[in-house]
């Protein structure tokens, strides 16, 4: 957690040996590893069951299952909350308080650039403390849920605060950049330097925005593996409905500014993704394209379970065209096209705005762009490799070996020895994966991993990852039986 810090009072005992830092006597002692893997970005053991202490102690061989996922899901919220921590110091160390930079900006600048990201960073750590302390107490932790309950409801005011200013923040920056050569210059020079690993200044001032939603899955992960009515699942459910309380994504839902009738804002929708592509004018089957003209800018707000079509008017607000349920969207990728219709595929709305069926002709900068769209639109789309409903097929995988931070709501951070299916990919330099560990899907540049090309080594993975989630599978089917007597 300590990465860019050095603490003169706690130096002393890391002059330990290993030989005497490692004694096993104790559950005091036993725990100290597992803080040492969560400062070290660069450990390999992401799991809670891989961790040596766990090996040694014998413990794998007396819980169930069902309770060992449940210590995995529970492990991953800690581990997640010590991976955005590093990421937070590094926003702040790195880039907030450069001295060149702090030359260059204004008071008023950077506090709009950088909010209230301190106020941020110390909720992060004080929580983050108190998770530690919590996996310290015994190697199989007894809950983590109280921990995020208590601190949403006395801390995570301050993300409401940071998320509400995101809209300024986003402009200043732009502005920033287009009117400071000085700026951008320090900050392409700050962007290069291998502590950020490749991830660019704006990724990290994201991060903020994004962690309450993440929050709520990893509870979310747990709520399915807590046995039903226990203590441990009513914590869980009241961690989950606390963080809905904090309402990030309607807030910034608020700052949306629709003009229609389109009713927007529900505790139940948040946002999935946006942004502008060109639509082809006039009808469908017109597909020769002689100038640009024929194209024009739609700016497109998918949620959860609607999509906004509009188009930008004066004063950053949007006016709403037309709109549909995300579960009547239907995509088709043009092919052999030529290069005037590259990056084009059709978007059909089955019931739209005016209860009739709508298609539009949309074009995207780039393959990875045109793919994204068109996967978050659809996502039960059969992808390129495998089938969704297939886990036993042999198919490319990809082993994760440098961390990534999301960017969009459509991509996937990952950390170091994830290892994923390969989906699909672009020519650009693309990949959209799912992790076996958990499921979760979404994109990431290629660059972020190396493809396991031992076949033996991918279907030991499947294997596993089938093993693993056909309980909760079957589990699923079960409990779905007993809703619907």
């Amino acid at each position: 957690m300590q990465d860019s810090q050095t603490d003169p009072e706690e130096s002393s005992p890391s002059e330990e040996t290993p030989s005497e830092a490692e004694p096993t006597s104790t559950t005091e002692n036993k725990a100290a590893p597992q803080i040492n893997l969560l400062r070290n970005s660069n450990s390999r053991f992401n799991l809670w069951q891989d961790l040596p202490e766990i090996r040694s102690s014998g413990v794998l061989s007396i819980l169930q299952p069902d309770e060992i996922k449940l210590q995995e899901a529970m492990f991953e919220l800690v581990t997640s909350e010590a991976s955005y921590y590093k990421s937070l110091n590094l926003l702040v160390s790195h880039f907030m308080e450069n001295e060149r930079l702090k030359k260059i900006l204004h008071q008023s600048e950077a506090h709009i650039l950088f909010s209230n990201v301190l106020d941020v960073m110390a909720v992060s750590e004080r929580f983050l403390l108190d998770l530690e302390q919590r996996v310290e107490e015994n190697i199989v932790i007894s809950d983590v849920c109280d921990i995020v309950y208590q601190h949403t409801v006395s801390h995570f005011s301050v993300y409401i605060t940071y998320v509400s200013n995101q809209t300024y923040q986003e402009r200043a920056y732009k502005q920033l950049l287009q009117d400071k050569p000085a700026f951008r210059e320090v900050i392409s020079q700050l962007e290069l330097d291998p502590k950020c690993k490749g991830l660019s200044f704006s990724s990290f001032l994201i991060l903020p925005f994004q962690r309450i939603t993440r929050l709520k899955l990893l509870v979310q992960n747990i709520l399915k593996k807590v046995e039903e009515k226990s203590e441990r699942e009513t914590t869980a459910l009241d961690a989950h409905k606390e963080l809905e309380t904090v309402s990030v994504n309607e807030l910034y839902l608020k700052t949306i500014k629709i003009k229609q009738s389109v009713p927007i804002i529900s505790h139940s929708r948040w946002l999935l993704k946006q942004g502008e592509l060109q639509q082809m004018n006039g009808p469908k089957t017109s597909r020769t394209l002689r100038t640009k003209k024929l194209f024009r800018e739609i700016y497109l707000f998918l949620f959860n379970d609607l999509l906004v079509i509009c188009r930008q008017i004066p004063g950053d607000k949007y006016q709403v065209f037309d709109s549909a349920p995300r579960g009547l969207l239907r995509v088709e990728e043009l092919e052999d096209q030529g290069q005037s219709l590259a990056n084009v595929f059709i978007l059909r709305l089955l019931e739209n705005a005016d209860d009739r069926e709508a298609s539009y002709m949309l074009k995207a900068s780039s393959q990875s762009e045109m793919k994204r769209w068109m996967i978050s639109l659809a996502p039960n789309r059969r992808t390129k490799f495998v089938s969704f409903t297939s886990r036993l097929v042999d198919c490319p995988q990809i082993q994760c070996v440098h961390p990534y931070v999301a960017q969009q709501p459509d991509e996937l951070s990952l950390e170091l020895a994830d290892v994923l299916n390969i989906l699909d990919k672009t020519d650009d330099g693309w990949i959209f994966g799912e992790r076996l560990h958990d499921q979760e899907r979404g994109w990431f540049p290629s660059s972020m991993g190396e493809e396991i090309l031992n076949p033996k080594i991918r279907a030991q993975n499947l294997k596993e990852c089938f093993r693993v989630h056909k309980s909760d599978d079957s589990q699923r089917r079960k409990l779905g039986s007993r809703n619907r007597q």
